[in-house]
């Protein structure tokens, strides 16, 4: 007997009136197929995975198992469909915690249509996709018999900053997981967890090695899955965590080239989860700030003191006497800019170099969304956007591309 899957974070769920996957006690998960070419895209992907020797076995293990398509009775009731037959990835998980994260700061690929690219756009700019390379699509952390799981909506979770999104990998392995972001989490089960031989980390890393070299693929809107049971690690018992990709409707043949949207938003998160490891204690936030800066105010993300000159989460640093704010929350004196936390370092006369920006009067331009770029030399920003003129095109939007990706070059 099909039924709805107990624990699903993302993508769209079944209900009454909607069409969404299904589950069966044998351990088999029917996804329904899109119409269009979507889900010819994700059968094709599937059907070739046994057979394509570039795929090494050790690497086949990170993709569910494909059984074929099926006509069953959808979900929304409108009768029989076809569906992908998949591995049910939480059979015999009792109350798994589950991360869906969505890798790449590009979820669209350039074949893509207008619509779709600018629907995607607007995702990606609501989220951490362009800022980190990857989001979190949706999770559950489970806390206790008695509490049960925290679950934040879809839509929340899509749309949680960058500080929010660090602060949310700690929490998934921490045993203080409260109903809000402001608690400060412990990271308790990070070694248990994330590190280790069989830990995240390691599959990420394996993971990792193969996307180095693999150019059969480009995977657009692509998940990563990770999983582990709380129980079973405070049991002092092997927590089961692992990853899983999923999601293969945006795929497109690499053409002999390296996909560097993957490869980039998969380092990146790989460098969170290894700090988290080297300093599972440390944690400072926008969000846990919230509750010592008792004399901070914010406006559109810039965070003043009433009485003094002090230094935001974001390392913006502002005056009250000499504040200036732009429409993109960069604060500027109006007599000079000081160092910020993220060593952006500026001056009316002159621009210094940083971590972050490098520019020069003469040479800067700057794109509809901040991004700053040198007419004359290459410079990285710690966001990871990357500029050069040789290789620079800019959308409408502003978004920067280059032939060889922002983010390999920063997180890998």
């Amino acid at each position: 007997m099909l039924k709805v899957p107990q624990h699903q974070v993302a993508g769209h769920e079944a209900g009454i009136g909607k069409l969404g996957p299904l589950v069966d006690e044998s351990g088999r998960f029917y996804k329904p197929l899109q119409g269009d070419e979507r889900g010819a895209n994700e059968v094709a992907f599937y059907s070739s995975l046994s057979t394509n020797s570039g795929i090494p076995e050790h690497i086949q293990r990170f993709f569910p198992t494909y059984y074929g398509t099926q006509l069953v009775e959808a979900s929304d009731g409108s009768g029989l469909l076809p569906h992908l037959v998949l591995e049910d990835l939480a059979l015999g998980r009792v109350n798994p915690s589950i991360m869906d994260i969505k890798i790449g700061s590009r979820t669209w690929a350039p074949e893509a249509s207008e619509k779709y690219i600018q629907k995607c756009l607007k995702k990606d700019r609501e989220s951490s996709s362009l800022s980190l390379g990857f989001r979190i699509s949706g999770l559950q952390i489970y806390r206790s018999k008695e509490l049960g799981f925290w679950k934040p909506g879809k839509k929340a979770a899509q749309k949680l900053s960058t500080e929010e999104v660090k602060l949310v990998l700690r929490r998934f392995v921490s045993s203080n997981t409260l109903n809000d972001l402001d608690s400060r989490p412990d990271s308790a089960f990070a070694s248990t967890v994330y590190g280790g031989s069989t830990g995240i980390l390691s599959q990420l890393l394996e993971l990792k090695a193969w996307f180095e070299d693999q150019t059969i693929f480009h995977l657009y809107s692509c998940s990563i899955l990770v999983m582990f049971e709380k129980e079973l690690a405070l049991k002092g018992k092997n927590p089961g965590a692992q990853i899983k990709l999923i999601d293969f409707a945006h795929v497109y043949e690499g053409r002999g080239v390296i996909d560097h949207n993957f490869l980039g938003g998969l380092c990146s998160l790989i460098k969170f989860i290894s700090e988290i490891l080297t300093a599972p204690s440390e944690c400072r936030t926008e969000a846990t700030a919230k509750a010592d800066q008792k004399n901070l105010t914010a406006d559109n993300g810039v965070v003043a003191d009433h009485k003094s000159h002090t230094a935001s989460d974001n390392g913006v640093v502002a005056d009250q006497k000499n504040l200036t704010a732009s429409d993109n929350g960069v604060v500027a004196d109006q007599k000079n800019l000081t160092t910020s936390k993220n060593d952006v370092v500026a001056d009316q006369k002159n621009l210094t170099s940083s971590d972050n920006v490098v520019a020069d009067h003469k040479n800067l331009t700057v794109s509809d969304n901040g991004v700053v770029a040198d007419q004359k030399n290459l410079t990285v920003s710690d966001n990871g956007v990357l500029a050069d003129q040789k290789n620079l095109t800019v959308s409408d939007n502003g978004v920067v591309a280059v032939r060889r990706s922002s983010l390999t070059d920063k997180w890998c």
